[in-house]
């Protein structure tokens, strides 16, 4: 049995799911590059996480929370990857780099732009070495415009965005919005990216650049907001739980906490005013059609939100599902991960980590009927799989013990 075996994967060719055979070296940390790499090993890609010395991933130390000492920030993105710590600072770490991008099929990285090609590693340097090479750079703000060199981060690319002047209530301060939308969108756009020029490859030989930032993933969420400015060069103002272009369209309060109504079009209006118990409104001159709702929105939520508080989420939900509304509980994120739904649709998967023990991930959101995705490795530990890569590259024991004793991989 190989070490990879005993620790719960599988030997790359084994490995099931459509990208089975995809071999992907993820140069990257924190969300963005280790999201992408996350996508593409439960779709059954070799991902080889090739971490810095010393240290590795910056998310190694998120230590709150921790399980048994091991971060649950980096476990959450970074399972069914295979681990090597590399010193790429160092002349013997480059080789071994060029060494193992010959037979690669994709290189992802997200450090700052232009920091591999100060390394010596750019891509023209790698296309050397591999032609057919798929190279994928997620930066702050991409390889192009002025904003080429800057560093990024998740939070500076919401504002640089707009996606902080629309997010939170009217009247409040900018608010981020809660996830890492930027940095996790980017992360999606990149695999996307990378299957695209795959495609591509198979189809031609050819290898290409694949080029994303967090400034991009943040623009191509503002789809609607962009939409107005586009039509009518006035920037949109955050409006809470509420949509932007539709009403009612929002969490309501009910008595036991919020739930969303969704009326999105006239027919489902139409049935939240039967379900509310208040048919007029359907020809209330304020609200007859969705341009009178918008108008009024205020006067419209408060008069719904007086009907919704007086029963629990639960009676309201099987009213609106029984009349065929879009409806539905605001869950704290405890109470998402343990509905039914979610686990009848394997969004939670059961892990054993060398050191932290079990755990639990989020599962992959994108599922196969002929190829089903991989969800049995765990995060690595910092340069778990050193000594099985560096054999696969052909070194010989001798060759292992001396590049860990000079600190080139640990």
């Amino acid at each position: 049995m190989t070490a990879n075996e005993a620790s719960g994967g599988k030997p790359p060719a084994q490995r099931s799911g459509p990208l089975a055979g995809l071999k992907v070296l993820e140069l990257t940390q924190i969300m963005s590059g280790p999201t992408c790499g996350l996508l593409l090993a439960d779709m059954g890609a070799d991902v080889i996480k090739i971490e810095k010395l010393p240290g590795g991933d910056d998310s190694r130390g998120y230590r709150d929370p921790q399980v048994n000492g091991v971060s649950a920030p980096f476990m959450m993105l970074n399972r069914n990857k295979r681990g090597l710590a590399l010193n790429l600072k160092s002349e013997a770490g480059r080789a071994l780099l060029l060494r193992m991008v010959k037979d690669a099929d994709v290189l992802v990285e997200n450090f700052r732009g232009g920091t591999m090609d100060k390394l010596g590693l750019g891509y023209d340097v790698l296309k050397a070495a591999n032609p057919g090479l798929i190279y994928c750079a997620i930066t702050g703000y991409g390889r192009t415009g002025p904003y080429a060199d800057k560093g990024g981060f998740d939070l500076i690319a919401q504002g640089f965005a707009g996606l902080m002047s629309v997010t939170g209530e009217p009247g409040r301060p900018p608010s981020k919005n809660g996830n890492a939308v930027s940095d996790m969108n980017a992360g999606i756009l990149a695999a996307l990216g990378i299957l695209a020029a795959y495609i591509h490859k198979l189809k031609t030989g050819e290898g290409q650049v694949v080029d994303t930032s967090l400034s991009d993933a943040a623009l191509q969420q503002t789809y609607w907001h962009a939409a107005v400015w586009f039509a009518t060069k006035k920037s949109p103002q955050p409006t809470g739980s509420a949509h932007l272009l539709t009403a009612p369209y929002q969490a309501f309060q009910a008595a036991d906490g919020w739930i969303n109504i969704g009326g999105a079009n006239q027919s489902n209006w139409e049935r939240i005013c039967d379900v509310l118990g208040h048919p007029e409104w359907r020809t209330d001159p304020r609200f007859a059609t969705n341009s009178d709702r918008m108008a009024h929105l205020d006067t419209l939520v408060g008069l719904m939100n007086a009907v919704v508080s007086t029963r629990t989420r639960a009676q309201w939900q099987a009213d609106f599902d029984a009349a065929g509304v879009p409806a539905g509980p605001v869950h704290t994120i405890g109470e998402a991960l343990e509905h039914p739904q979610t686990l009848a649709r394997g969004m939670v998967v059961e892990l054993d980590h060398p050191q932290a023990g079990p755990t639990q991930a989020i599962g992959c959101p994108i599922h196969f009927s002929a190829t089903p995705t991989d969800k049995r490795r765990p995060a690595p530990l910092l340069g778990q799989h050193t000594r099985e890569l560096l054999a696969e590259l052909g070194l010989a024991n001798a060759e292992v013990e001396q590049l860990l004793a000079d600190g080139v991989v640990g």
